[in-house]
Parts: C-alpha cells; sequence; structure tokens
C-alpha cells in the first residue's frame, strides 16, 4: 500500500491535481491522496465523512477524469473525516474551505460519483456535449 500511495502522489503531483483516488487510476481500493499549497500531500485510507456542517460553499471543481471541464459545485463549507494513515493508524482531521471540497470530491470517486453528478440536469448536459466535443465523440 506504500507503494501504491508513493506512486499516487507522484502521479497527482505530475498532472497538476490536488487531488487522486485510487479508482481514478483503475486501483480497486479505498484510497486516496490529498496535497495542495500548505496542505502537505496525506494519504487517506479507507476515508469516511463523519460530520458536515450545514453551511455551504460553491467552489469550480475540475477532475483528472473529466479533463478540461469545470463546473461550480455546491457542497458542505466544512466537514470532519475519519481515516488511516499508510501505518495503519487512524486519525480525524477538520477541514473547511478548499480542503473540505477536495476531500469530498475525492471521497466521492471511492462512492462511483463524479463532480458532475452534482450539477442540475441542464449544466451537466451542457459540460457533457462540451466534453464529447472536445474529446471528439
Amino acid at each position: 500500500i506504500k507503494d501504491t500511495i508513493k506512486d499516487m502522489m507522484e502521479s497527482m503531483v505530475e498532472s497538476n491535481g490536488v487531488g487522486l483516488a485510487a479508482p481514478q487510476i483503475g486501483i480497486k481500493k479505498r484510497l486516496l491522496v490529498v496535497g495542495f499549497d500548505d496542505f502537505k500531500p496525506k494519504a487517506f485510507i479507507n476515508p469516511e465523512i463523519i460530520e458536515t456542517s450545514l453551511e455551504e460553499n460553491v467552489y469550480e471543481e475540475g477532475c483528472l477524469s473529466i479533463p478540461g471541464m469545470y463546473a461550480k459545485v455546491k457542497r458542505p463549507d466544512s466537514i470532519k473525516v475519519q481515516a488511516w494513515n499508510e501505518r495503519g493508524r487512524p486519525f480525524t482531521i477538520e477541514a473547511d474551505g478548499m480542503l473540505a471540497t477536495v476531500l469530498q470530491h475525492e471521497i466521492d470517486h471511492l462512492n462511483g460519483i463524479l463532480f458532475i453528478d452534482h450539477l442540475a440536469d441542464k449544466p451537466k448536459e451542457k459540460l457533457l456535449k462540451k466534453y464529447n466535443k472536445a474529446m471528439g465523440l
């Protein structure tokens, strides 16, 4: 698992991402990595959101799985996540703002959800048409 985490962190950095979930690269594990700006890269094994705020925030999200596509997504502004690190030790982290958004986005991947699944039908259709056109489909 340590080698997988190392590879995922390298892939995330090389692709200028801020997070990467194992299913995005064909690994069927509940594992993700996050790292950006002042948030040192960190692995989350079997992460679960155990608390969310009522306050929401909107961030423009993109995804390494849908390159070049972005949309504004509304999510809880702050969350509490419980997970295990690469040494098998449990930890809990409270996150708000961008970190909360990135963690929710990556945990969604573990649950088979893409950021576009949070969009209303019309914006989702518009984004998918744009993506299909960009991909020559």
